[in-house]
């Protein structure tokens, strides 16, 4: 029961590649600057924060310089953009391809796979721009190597997340509405823009019930401080194992009764 949406994923793995690139060609097939928004949606977000924290709120950190400060918001900003589009687009992955809905060469518990992977791909180009920048720094670490890791266990959590989320909507379809707010609370509650210890001591406990929180708190450790903090990354590994393999069963459970709601 534990390994079987692993077998799955093994067994199906050459057609989700496949289906995924599809994908991945096709998001920015009708747009002008087409793959040119990969590295421009980050790095208009980077400066939307920068131009707020630095010259608004006008926030200095003992530890970083401005410039150094900059590079912590972007290893926070990535992550959350990524996990941002999986929730948006995988939220309809199942009312949005219902014809999949019986298919048994692509079962439709594959889709959130598609769109969880595709949305990494702005993860990707935003981490190797930001390593490179790192590199020129000095700046990377051992601990470095943890990130491909911890990458990893982002795409089982927001997977895990995606399969919840798109079965529910089957039934529920306000959800994709709420999730948008959801995001929107999530982007201002996570910890992108400031470290753990800008925090005040009677908020830190809330902050312990986003998962995003240890996420990003991982990257941003990682990145920009060359450690790994073993708490965060036990925690959440098993919320990503957690996450992955009952999301996977609970939308294999409920699956047979979608053509009664679509």
């Amino acid at each position: 029961m534990f390994l079987k949406p692993f077998v799955e994923i093994y067994k199906h793995r050459k057609t989700i590649w496949s289906t995924t690139v599809y994908d991945i060609k096709t998001k920015n097939a009708g747009s002008a600057l087409g793959y040119a928004w990969l590295v421009l949606y980050p790095i208009l977000f980077l400066g939307m924060y920068a131009l707020v924290y630095l010259m608004i709120f006008k926030i200095r950190l003992q530890v970083l310089s401005p410039y150094e400060y900059v590079l912590l918001i972007f290893c926070g900003l990535i992550p959350f953009l990524s996990f941002s589009e999986s929730l948006s687009r995988g939220v309809t992955a199942v009312t949005a391809n219902t014809n999949l809905i019986k298919n048994t060469l692509f079962p439709i518990e594959f889709i959130p796979i598609n769109i969880v992977i595709s949305s990494q791909v702005i993860l990707f180009v935003g981490f190797s721009i930001l390593s490179v920048i790192l590199l020129f720094l000095g700046k990377l670490g051992w601990s470095y190597w943890f990130l491909f890791i911890i990458l990893i266990e982002q795409m089982m959590f927001v997977t895990g997340l995606v399969w919840f989320l798109s079965a529910i909507n089957v039934f529920f379809k306000d959800l994709g509405q709420i999730i948008s707010v959801v995001i929107l609370m999530l982007m201002m509650i996570s910890p992108i823009a400031y470290t753990e210890d800008m925090i005040p001591e009677g908020l830190r406990m809330v902050l312990y019930f986003n998962p995003l929180y240890y996420l990003i708190m991982l990257y941003q450790k990682i990145l920009m401080f060359n450690t790994l903090d073993l708490k965060l990354f036990t925690i959440f590994t098993v919320l990503s194992i957690l996450h992955f393999v009952l999301g996977y069963h609970f939308f294999t459970k409920i699956k047979g009764v979608f053509n009664d709601y679509v």
